[in-house]
């Protein structure tokens, strides 16, 4: 959430400036509103004044003095009305004003303006026809779409054999790397979350349709981002403490409300699927580093994985709500023969805390400060099992096992189909 003193002096600016992203966020108004509030609340403190004085005389008050409370009284009351009604529209275009884009995120309407930082790895060179994942996957017996649907519905995936065991093998390797090589401390969180944490983390209100939610209230978590930024809400930190680095494995569950005809096949796009998140709290002034160096975590799975990919960074119209800058990893899938989206690494700076009350204080005595909360999947299981089985494939239609995934999978170098 942004700041009201802020909105203030900016409102304007960010939707002339920045359409793509706050021309939808009902600001057209703010300025106005804000400006009758603060008129409204001057004139309330001036009445209460007056009143104060009024009552502070000696003896009984003259018919006058009293017929001028009367009047204060339903002058207060009126006053005080007009500051609450404009508090609640004001908070309720807050709740759903994005974050500021960084000076340093391209500009422009939607993906098609995303920026390419930097390429790692080349596409393999086939000398047959790479098959897609979700022919791979059933002519090897691991995947099963068909159950899936009998079971739950579309978009959801039943592994089987192989594709189980290299499931439980990836959220292995992924958490030993982050925890034993990169410091993060591991945490298994709730999969259920109440609204406060969503809001805390900015996927409610604008996000609410994309979420699952049960009937006592809580709602299906749809990242790890969504418990571990919400373990220290409403808490005050010491300057020692940080950083803060935190590594979760979960399920993710997302009724994809907004993605209609997009990546319909396989496992791309479910409505659950396992992932490991890594999360950070920084003072203000580390969280560009920060940024960087989590990115650099996600990044150092894929090249372990020898699989190639990309670093985008996203545009000011394709940024999610609560990001200042994201850099997306785009992992080479050449059954599908494009880049795809594998990982997305966001630096929040203040926005989160500010929803979640996430503050620390750099000395004793002095006034707490908002944290900055960035956090990046690495990897989801799904997309990097797709990732692992067009890059790995071979013309007899086995999968060649990734050099360092072997010691998870009992020794086993490739997967053919049994049976």
């Amino acid at each position: 959430m942004l700041p009201r003193e802020y909105l203030r002096e900016n409102a304007d600016r960010l939707r002339a400036e920045m359409p793509e992203r706050f021309g939808k966020a009902g600001l057209e108004t703010y300025a106005a509103v804000e400006a009758e509030r603060r008129a409204a609340v001057t004139r309330l403190e001036e009445k209460r004044r007056r009143r104060n004085e009024l009552t502070a005389g000696r003896g009984k008050p003259s018919p006058e003095a009293l017929a001028e409370m009367k009047a204060l009284k339903d002058e207060i009351r009126e006053l005080e009305l007009r500051t609450e009604e404009a508090d609640g529209t004001l908070a309720g275009v807050e709740k759903r004003v994005p974050n500021v884009p960084q000076d340093s995120v391209p500009r422009g309407p939607d993906e098609t303006a995303n920026r390419v930082e930097r390429t790692w790895g080349e596409p393999r060179r086939f000398d047959f026809a790479p098959q897609a994942h979700w022919d791979l996957g059933p002519a090897l017996g691991i995947l099963d779409f068909e159950r899936a649907v009998k079971i739950a519905g579309a978009r959801f995936a039943v592994l089987a054999g192989d594709a189980a065991r290299l499931s439980r093998a990836l959220i292995q390797f992924f958490l030993d790397v982050h925890v034993d090589e990169q410091g993060y401390r591991e945490v298994l969180p709730p999969f259920l979350a109440n609204a406060d944490s969503l809001f805390g983390t900015g996927q409610l209100p604008t996000l609410e349709a994309d979420l699952f939610q049960t009937r006592e209230g809580y709602y299906l978590i749809p990242t790890a981002e969504v418990p571990v930024t919400n373990l220290h809400r409403d808490e005050i930190l010491e300057a020692s403490q940080l950083p803060l680095r935190y590594t979760a494995y979960t399920p993710c569950f997302r009724s994809e409300a907004g993605a209609a005809g997009r990546d319909t096949r396989g496992l791309i796009r479910l409505h659950q699927f396992d992932k490991v998140e890594i999360v950070h709290f920084v003072r203000p002034e580390d969280s560009n580093a920060a940024l960087e160096r989590l990115t650099g975590d996600a990044e150092d799975l894929l090249r372990r994985l020898k699989l190639p990919y990309r670093v985008v960074s996203l545009a000011t119209g394709d940024l999610g709500f609560a990001s200042a800058k994201t850099y997306d990893l785009e992992v080479w899938l050449p059954g599908m023969n494009t880049y795809k989206e594998i990982s997305s690494c966001s630096n929040f700076e203040a926005f989160q805390a500010r929803r979640a009350s996430i503050r620390f204080r750099r000395a004793q005595g002095e006034k707490p400060e908002f944290v900055h909360t960035l956090n990046g999947s690495a990897l989801p299981v799904g997309r990097t099992m797709v990732a692992i089985l067009e890059n790995y494939q071979r013309a007899d239609g086995s999968v060649e096992i990734p050099e360092v995934l072997r010691p998870y999978m009992g020794g086993r170098t490739e997967i053919r189909r049994v049976g």
